[in-house]
């Protein structure tokens, strides 16, 4: 085995962090990119711009200023979706041009978390390249049927799956909590 530096691969692809090949396709489109990440914890997106000497943050919102607005900024799909609106919301004029949805090295299924955030980048006004079509059940808490199931079914797991959220954000109170949360966005409110 050679240790040459020709024969070392890129650092970041070592560490499977970043796809070069899927990367320069993007940044060879020419448009900003829109970026989002998911973590255990939270929800990242920015709007990038490439430039020669370093990529450029143009706009950048993350899951945890969403609880200014009262929601429980967790990792999912309400917070994806409302975390997709703040940052159309903070990129301002640059909503005015096209750009595309960089997803990085998370799988494109359907629904899934980085397709819920374009989806509330799309409703805030950023013009993002694709055919991204969701259902709104899918995000908007307003399909909570299957937790008054398993409320009824078994309190002990309900009490085990739902213990961070209490109160105000009780499950069954999330669909009223989400749309005050996105008026408030959409509004440019804060509390």
């Amino acid at each position: 085995m050679s240790n040459s530096l020709g024969d070392l691969k890129f650092r970041r692809r070592q560490q499977a962090v970043t796809n070069y090949k899927k990367r320069f396709g993007l940044v060879k489109s020419g448009l900003d990119r829109v970026v989002v990440r998911k973590s255990n914890k939270r929800i990242i997106g920015q709007l990038i711009r490439y430039s020669a000497n370093g990529d450029k943050v143009v706009a950048h919102a993350d899951s945890s200023e969403l609880l200014k607005y009262k929601w429980p900024a967790k990792s999912n799909r309400p917070t994806a979706y409302l975390t997709g609106l703040l940052l159309a919301k903070k990129a301002g004029k640059e909503a005015s041009s096209e750009h595309i949805l960089d997803i990085g090295l998370t799988s494109p299924v359907k629904n899934c978390v980085p397709f819920v955030f374009a989806k509330g980048c799309i409703d805030g006004g950023l013009k993002v390249r694709g055919n991204i079509q969701i259902d709104e059940k899918v995000y908007n808490c307003s399909n909570m049927k299957y937790i008054t199931e398993l409320k009824s079914k078994s309190e002990a797991k309900y009490k085990n799956h739902y213990t961070s959220y209490s109160g105000a954000h009780a499950p069954e109170n999330l669909a009223k909590v989400f749309s005050e949360t996105k008026g408030k966005i959409t509004s440019g409110a804060k509390e």
